[in-house]
């Protein structure tokens, strides 16, 4: 699914193996028990299941593995939602030197607002260290699931052996172990040329529900073997995901656990990227693509989605101005309802557009609906036109549809990304935690 929304580009190619892609990386995933699934129990035992072939067959993983052979320099994003998961508060403390090795990682779970969060999201931390045989200030925790639940630690101690012994070029079954809702996998590597060396950036996030703009996504993970200074991998981070996770929403509710973490072993033997220039716009364009695909694919993927709804901006009085409009048309209520019954409800659209509070001048707003079924222009200087409304219906009735709007007010640009409201997303969301 992936590949359908990454973007076309001409200065790299897409490659196998996901997050463990890059040189020095490997990954791995399996199911300990912390998404219940009617385990453990009584008379089966957290080891049981993870030494059971079939069981593991059946479910989902539920807990990844990121390693690295070498510590890496890192750089992280958090939520900005005032109530933040213990693994955030930890990963905060971890990485005050930009280091990390590994990551651990469980879904199931948000270990969110209990009153022991904070010692069980160390304790993942020094179990991982003490397999893997690394500082425990070195390793990096998330967790993602229902929030206020107890977190069981004695399942993800008795996976994390496991987690050791199946780690692997392959990025898939740690991208499969941090879904929850999601209904698919979400990862990909590009390979491209710095300073003469071949570099790679590999990334795997998660992502249905309770997505919302201002932050990354509830769980981004970004490797590479570039050779970079934290520095300027945080700032190629931030500027990444303020034009890729910061324009996404699938229902407005901004996650206790968004974290976007990346890491950088600096294998690829290129001089190290320490300052702006040549390599470093070229590196910070990689990790741009690989965050707009995967924001792309997250919305698409949103809780009951149908379709990707995504609004494109220009004409702005500036850059701010065309980000606050795109995302007001896609986080509207009735724009997305109207999007998942294909109904060309244009005066929808403007509705979002005027209370947005952008500084735009409505008589000089045009709208068109687009998908890869054709174009149908609906509103010229902030007024109706005619338009067929069978048309209208074709072009909507995709699984990717366009929102254009067009100002003249100047030569701002955004584009956000969002998704159709539909029946499903109650009947998912009524019963989460039941």
């Amino acid at each position: 699914m992936i590949e359908k929304y990454l973007p076309s580009i001409d200065f790299a190619q897409s490659v196998d193996g996901g997050i463990a892609a890059p040189l020095g990386f490997t990954a791995a995933g399996v199911y300990c028990g912390v998404k219940r699934a009617g385990y453990p129990t009584n008379t089966v035992t957290a080891a049981s299941i993870l030494a059971n072939e079939n069981i593991q067959r059946e479910h989902k993983p539920d807990l990844a593995l990121i390693y690295c052979d070498t510590v890496c320099n890192c750089a992280a994003i958090y939520t900005k939602n005032l109530v933040k998961g213990a693994p955030i508060q930890v990963c905060r403390e971890h990485l005050a030197n930009g280091k990390a090795q590994a990551v651990i990682a469980n879904s199931g779970n948000a270990n969110t607002c209990n009153a022991d969060g904070i010692e069980k999201a160390r304790a993942m931390c020094e179990l991982t260290a003490n397999e893997m045989g690394i500082d425990k200030e070195n390793v990096l925790v998330a967790s993602t699931g229902v929030i206020g639940q107890i977190l069981p630690i004695e399942p993800i101690a008795e996976g994390i052996p496991y987690l050791k012994k199946s780690l692997s070029k392959s990025g898939t079954p740690a991208a499969n172990a941090i879904m929850t809702t999601d209904t698919v996998k979400k990862e990909l590597a590009i390979k491209l040329t710095i300073g003469g060396k071949e570099v790679t950036v590999g990334a795997m996030s998660k992502g249905s529900g309770m997505i919302h703009p201002n932050m990354a996504t509830m769980l981004g993970f970004i490797t590479t073997d570039a050779a970079i200074s934290c520095e300027m991998l945080d700032k190629a981070l931030r500027q990444a995901a303020a034009d890729s996770f910061n324009m996404l929403s699938v229902d407005g509710d901004t996650s206790t656990n968004d974290t976007l973490l990346i890491m950088a072993s600096g294998l690829a033997g290129n001089s190290e990227i320490a300052e702006e220039g040549e390599d470093f716009e070229l590196f910070a364009k990689a990790v741009y693509e690989v965050c707009l695909a995967l924001a792309r694919v997250m919305a698409r993927d949103g809780e009951g989605a149908t379709k990707l709804v995504e609004c494109v901006v220009s004409g702005a009085v500036d850059d701010i101005n065309a980000k606050i409009i795109a995302k007001s048309v896609i986080c509207s209520p009735l724009v997305k309802s109207a999007m998942f019954g294909s109904d060309a409800n244009w005066g929808r659209v403007l509705c979002a557009i005027g209370y947005s509070e952008a500084d735009v001048d409505i008589t000089k707003v045009d709208v068109d609906f687009r998908s890869e079924n054709g174009v149908v222009p609906v509103c010229r200087n902030g007024a109706g036109i005619p338009f067929s409304e069978e048309l209208a219906k074709q072009v909507l009735s995709t699984d990717a549809v366009y929102i254009d709007v067009t100002l003249g007010d100047g030569c701002g640009h955004a584009q956000a990304f969002g998704c159709d409201l539909t029946y499903d997303y109650v009947k998912i969301n009524g019963d989460y935690r039941t």
